[in-house]
Order: C-alpha cells, then sequence, then structure tokens
C-alpha cells in the first residue's frame, strides 16, 4: 500500500486504514484568505501542519478519523493603537469522515465530533487554511501597546461644542404672544 499521502488531494480512506502521518509547511502566501486577514506583512512566514489518520470501528463499521493540529504566527493590526501586532495562532481539531453530504447533515445535530465528507482527493491545505481562519483572535492586540492610547470615553472638544450651541427654539420664544420671554 502507498504511504506517501500529498496534502493537496489525500486519498482519506486509505489515509485512515494506514494510520499515516502527514506534516507540512507553506508559506502564508499559499493562503490567500488567511493573507487577507493579516497586515500583508510576512507572506513567508510559514504555516506548520500535522494531520494523523486514524480507522476505529463503532458497531462493527470502520470509520475514517482525522486529526490536525496546526500554528503560524500572523501580522495583524492591533485593535488598541492600530499598529502592527504578531498573533500566533494554533488549532487542534478532529474530524470523522462519513459517505456523503446526506449522511452528514443528518448526523450532524446527533454527534458532538466535526464531520467531513470521505474523498479520494481531499484538499488537506484547504482545511488547514479554514482551521486557521476559525482560530483568528476576535480582536488582536497587544498585551502591551508599544504608544500611549488615549482610553478616554469623551472628546473635550465634542462637550466645548454642544455647549456652545444655543437651544433650537430659543429663537422662537419671542413669537408666542402674552409669554415672558426668557432664554
Amino acid at each position: 500500500m502507498k504511504n506517501d499521502f500529498a496534502a493537496d488531494n489525500l486519498d482519506v480512506q486509505a489515509f485512515a486504514q494506514a494510520g499515516a502521518t502527514v506534516q507540512g509547511e507553506a508559506p502564508l502566501r499559499k493562503f490567500p484568505r488567511l493573507l487577507e486577514e493579516t497586515t500583508g506583512e510576512g507572506a513567508d512566514r510559514p504555516v506548520h501542519w500535522t494531520a494523523v489518520g486514524e480507522q476505529r470501528t463503532v458497531g462493527g463499521a470502520p470509520q475514517a478519523w482525522l486529526h490536525l493540529e496546526g500554528h503560524t504566527l500572523l501580522s495583524m493590526t492591533c485593535q488598541r493603537c492600530l499598529e502592527p501586532v504578531d498573533m500566533p495562532l494554533s488549532f487542534e481539531r478532529s474530524f470523522r469522515f462519513v459517505a456523503d453530504e446526506a449522511a452528514a447533515e443528518a448526523e450532524d445535530d446527533l454527534v458532538e465530533e466535526d464531520l467531513l465528507v470521505t474523498s479520494r482527493d481531499f484538499p488537506l491545505r484547504e482545511l488547514v487554511e479554514d482551521e486557521c481562519l476559525m482560530a483568528l483572535p476576535v480582536v488582536p492586540h497587544h498585551e502591551v501597546c508599544p504608544i500611549d492610547v488615549p482610553l478616554s470615553v469623551a472628546d473635550p472638544d465634542f462637550e466645548a461644542a454642544n455647549a456652545e450651541k444655543p437651544h433650537p427654539f430659543a429663537a422662537l420664544a419671542h413669537m408666542r404672544p402674552g409669554e415672558k420671554k426668557s432664554l
């Protein structure tokens, strides 16, 4: 049996039956959707991943599993100071493979594991990119920003501008007959 498995067209069943392991590394530029989430810097930084196949027998039926982990370092924009920040990114997930989309849809609400459809040319590198995207920080930021960030909730110029404005109906006060004029 062939034990040389490719990340771009992985035969899932053979990979699981062999209990094989595939390790890979590719520059960030090979993951265009992930690169879009960065400042554009670090396109040559590596994205590392390891995939391990496993076959489990449940109820007499063999099931293919894929255990995937990966990590990289992304240059993102700090949401506090708006300066670049290097954010470490890692993930670790396991997937069980089913025969087709109908089986995945039928079982999805009944099981806790993630389900994928079995394929003879499964795009493992795309799955690595998907998992990296899902592991992105919601709000990337420095632990301590390199510049002082004003954390004020009020702008003094805004308050001063509002204080100078007259009431919008003050000019109409003189139009009411028999009433005192007050401003």
